[in-house]
């Protein structure tokens, strides 16, 4: 195998990634060299001459094969970052978006309006997957704003799923968040003192016709698409809401860009006052937010 460089590489990632039909985000293929070569991002500009073994040489290779086959980066090193935090990821969870820190910001947005520290408070995250949102939730609660009176519960159906959300909350030094098999709330009680202040969700919301999915090979696609036009899990997760939420208490749900007005519109159907859509860093409607009356 013919020895080269970091600059050798560099070189052929800009090649592969300056066209406009290019498969990968040049990141991407950065960000494995860091993680083959294991070493700091400023050593590609230190120490360009640096010769890759033939061992890295053929797990560069091997990972850019993989990648222009449609598997994501996160899925070759194992990570994510999310929030302020690195979630280990596999094909049984989606992979953390930055979109869905908006979900994050408007539920804290939200707590530091309505909670005190006088009372126990219950949060909710229905179908967790790798357990972003509730261990981000948590861990802001908890080290950051030092609410120390919140519980958190995360459910997903998947077992495998459940697993890696239980590995990245020991991880993220929140090992308290009780993690449960549901599917949406039908292993959750609806007595009183086990409703939620906060229900969050970032559920399946593509149209299973989507010609997008087409791309996502990689990951669950069970987590990615749902019937009616994508809107079927939301619609769920809004009609059964009630019995498990506080009176006053807020239900946040990430959804498609064009899905907005269908999700106002089904939270107000369905007896949630003050609701509002709040839009993503690329200016698309991407959460929605409302409060039982």
């Amino acid at each position: 195998m013919t020895a080269l460089t970091i600059r050798q590489i560099k070189q052929q990632i800009q090649q592969m990634t300056s066209s406009d039909t290019a498969m990968l985000p040049s990141f991407w293929l950065t960000d494995w060299l860091l993680y083959v070569i294991d070493k700091p991002a400023l050593f590609l500009i230190t120490d360009e001459s640096y010769e890759l073994t033939d061992s890295e040489l053929a797990q560069f290779n091997a990972g850019v094969s993989q990648m222009q086959q449609g598997t994501p980066l996160a899925y070759l090193t194992g990570q994510q970052a999310f929030w302020s935090l690195s979630f280990t990821v596999n094909e049984h969870t989606l992979i953390p978006r930055p979109d869905t820190e908006v979900l994050i910001e408007q539920v804290l947005n939200w707590i530091n309006t309505q909670s005190t520290h006088a009372s126990t408070k219950r949060l909710l995250d229905l179908g967790t997957g790798s357990g972003c949102i509730a261990i981000s939730l948590a861990h802001e609660l908890k080290h950051e704003l030092k609410h120390d009176n919140w519980q958190v519960v995360a459910v997903d159906l998947s077992l495998e799923a459940l697993t890696i959300a239980r590995h990245n909350a020991v991880m993220n030094d929140v090992a308290h968040i009780e993690f449960i098999q549901s599917s949406w709330y039908d292993k959750l009680s609806t007595h009183e003192p086990q409703s939620f202040d906060v229900i969050v969700s970032n559920p399946p919301y593509i149209d299973e016709a989507d010609e997008h999915l087409a791309r996502l090979v990689a990951e669950p696609i069970s987590a990615l698409s749902a019937p009616n036009q994508g809107l079927a899990d939301i619609e769920h997760i809004v009609r059964q809401a009630a019995p498990y939420l506080s009176a006053g208490g807020l239900l946040a749900i990430e959804h498609g860009f064009d899905q907005g007005a269908a999700v106002r519109q089904l939270f107000a159907d369905n007896g949630f006052e003050s609701v509002t859509t709040v839009q993503d860093y690329g200016g698309n409607d991407r959460v929605t937010l409302g409060q039982r009356q």
